[in-house]
């Protein structure tokens, strides 16, 4: 394995991109080894928004897989790349049409603007892999969430990743018992710190409230 510096934009091309893909498809890994959820996103500047994915996935014990060949230890696992619908579709097809040769059992889209057309567009290519989209922008709702009958995307609220990503691990736990008991023990922490949260507020008043938690 050869280490990776990036230098410069003649580093890589779409087209490298794209014949990795297809070498990874056609490589017949074992789906144990094979990220289970991509994330992509129309550009690196929607990453602040998209991390909220990669937080869910991390909160739920998932891993980052960089090298399709050397997969983490972790049994789930996630990759990320940047696929522009406008500007690279040679590399949205791609990246849709290999998906499930691949390895992958859902993918989490996200795309700015007016013209969001990332989420959607992926969606039909690896249909019937699901496809989660994210509205990085709440000029994106109408645009990724618009697709025709028969044709179906989930999505979510505009810059909402991290729902997105709970969703898309909540595909898998139909499959993965363990990855469902996860999600489990995620959601009762939530309501326990609803629940500590009432009693303190209760028990403390107010201004003893805020002033706790401003010393956390």
């Amino acid at each position: 394995m050869t280490d990776y510096t990036p230098d410069s934009d003649a580093d890589v091309t779409v087209q490298d991109l794209i014949d990795r893909l297809r070498a990874e498809a056609d490589a017949d890994a074992d789906p144990a080894t094979t990220p289970d959820v991509g994330i992509i996103m129309g550009s690196d500047s929607d990453l602040d928004v998209m991390r909220g994915a990669h937080d869910a996935l991390s909160e739920l014990g998932f891993a980052e897989q960089t090298d399709f060949d050397d997969a983490p230890e972790s049994r789930f696992t996630y990759e990320t790349y940047v696929v522009s619908a406008h500007r690279t579709p040679e590399l949205m097809y791609a990246y849709g049409e290999t998906a499930a040769d691949r390895g992958l059992d859902v993918i989490v889209a996200g795309a700015g603007g007016k013209s969001a057309d990332l989420p959607n567009m992926t969606a039909s290519i690896a249909y019937p892999i699901p496809v989660v989209g994210v509205p990085v922008k709440e000029k994106s709702v109408d645009s990724v969430i618009g697709m025709p009958t028969g044709a179906p995307i989930v999505a979510v609220d505009a810059g909402k990743s991290f729902n997105a990503a709970l969703s898309a691990a909540q595909i898998l736990a139909r499959e993965h018992e363990e990855l469902e008991e996860r999600l489990v023990e995620y959601h009762e922490s939530l309501v326990g710190a609803v629940a500590r949260d009432s009693r303190d507020l209760h028990d403390l008043g107010v201004a003893g409230y805020v002033e706790s938690r401003n010393d956390e």
